[in-house]
């Protein structure tokens, strides 16, 4: 199994929904579907999307996707987001600009990246 492979399972046992597929470049694209938005949110799920760059876990993950009409409550855009397409794919969906402070391979992994999205999320703002 490759550690991509054992990190997804690992994800899969946090959100048992998630998806994963291949790219042609070799990055993958996690899918986590039904992930439930607290209020202030103009919808009360969205799906997740994010990506296993090439490298991974030596390259981390940075940025991630949202369904291309999440608004906050207010209409407005979330703050540091703008729709674009996921990399190698036509989806334009609502990207977030949402990096993590530090990664460390041996360390962090796609739950601890999750937790990330999750953690953005959290607020509406």
């Amino acid at each position: 199994m490759t550690p991509l492979e054992e990190q997804f399972a690992l994800l899969k046992t946090v959100a048992e929904q998630a998806m994963l597929s291949m790219l042609p470049s070799g990055a993958a694209i996690i899918r986590v579907p039904r992930f439930v938005l607290p209020a202030g949110w103009s919808r009360s799920d969205t799906t997740v999307h994010f990506l296993a760059p090439v490298g991974y876990p030596f390259a981390k993950p940075d940025c991630f996707w949202a369904d291309h009409d999440l608004r906050l409550s207010s209409g407005a855009m979330p703050q540091n987001s703008q729709i674009q397409a996921i990399p190698e794919t036509s989806e334009q969906l609502l990207w977030f600009s949402w990096h993590t402070s530090q990664w460390h391979p041996s360390r962090d992994t796609l739950v601890s990246y999750f937790y990330v999205i999750m953690s953005r999320l959290r607020e509406a703002k």
